[in-house]
């Protein structure tokens, strides 16, 4: 028999109670943790749960989730059980100006953990991808619900190649992390979510104060390489990536100028030969 990484591979059920007893504590910012079979989105539920007036630190996880989605609309898939599908809600007490730091900070914190526990060299792609090499392993998605933030994102785990929905998009078992475990993954990201959030507010939102922008340059795919940005009406911008400011946006230098782009006018963001 052909030895393969997906031969008989188990796709094991995640634990509620096991996961809430270990990331749920007093004075913690985790305040309740559910696992659901199946929904349409942990970001449309959370949104709800918000409208009803939801304490800050809800985590909801969905073993599979049929209506997932990226920025701009973008679908994401992935089989029952292959991957972290969840979402957090937060209510940020820092300026307005600062609250973009908020899905690179999740970000940041989910490629932190996953570096650690599979030893793969893993990148953040401005302003929400996490990459291998230069395949998308995960993504985040922030939308704004009535003040609060309800933070989403889609880790591949266990996904098989044939089961990419894209050419461009891998998995933690393709690139044969050390650790495909998805019970240890998610408590490490959600402890990491923790400590990068509380040391933000303690900062009253300074991404500098906290670390974080010196962090994600660290870890950055994006900064110090030649992109090519397509913005609304077809326009395209091509240049230099010079870091991230203040309240997130990305410095582009092109020729003697530098634009500052936010998430929301960015249409792609590619290599600029690609």
């Amino acid at each position: 028999m052909i030895d393969s990484p997906y031969r008989d591979l188990e796709r094991p059920p995640l634990s509620e109670a096991a996961l809430a007893r270990a990331i749920v504590r007093p004075g913690g910012l985790w305040t309740s943790l559910s696992v659901v079979e199946r929904t349409g989105s942990t970001n449309a539920d959370l949104a709800q749960a918000v409208r009803s007036g939801a304490a800050e630190g809800a985590v909801l996880v969905a073993e599979l989730q049929l209506r997932g989605r990226g920025r701009l609309g973008r679908t994401w898939t992935a089989p029952a059980r292959s991957g972290l599908t969840f979402s957090v809600l937060l209510r940020p007490d820092v300026p307005p100006e600062r609250q973009g730091w908020v899905t690179l900070l999740v970000a940041l914190a989910a490629a932190a953990a996953v570096r650690r526990l599979t030893e793969l060299d893993v990148r953040l792609k401005w302003p929400n991808d996490l990459l291998v090499g230069e395949r998308k392993v995960a993504g985040v998605l922030a939308e704004r619900v009535d003040g609060a933030a309800i933070v989403g994102m889609g880790l591949n785990v266990s996904v098989r190649p044939e089961e990419l929905p894209v050419a461009t998009a891998t998995s933690l078992a393709i690139e044969h992390a050390e650790c495909t475990d998805r019970d240890p993954l998610l408590r490490a990201v959600l402890r990491e979510i923790e400590t990068r959030y509380r040391d933000w507010i303690e900062a009253g939102g300074d991404a500098d104060a906290a670390g974080l922008r010196s962090a994600y340059t660290a870890m950055s795919a994006t900064i110090g390489q030649e992109v090519r940005v397509e913005l609304p009406g077809e326009r395209v911008l091509s240049g230099t990536a010079t870091g991230v400011d203040a309240a997130g946006h990305l410095l582009v230098r092109a020729g003697d100028a530098e634009e500052v782009l936010s998430a929301g006018e960015v249409v792609h963001l590619r290599p600029a030969a690609g």
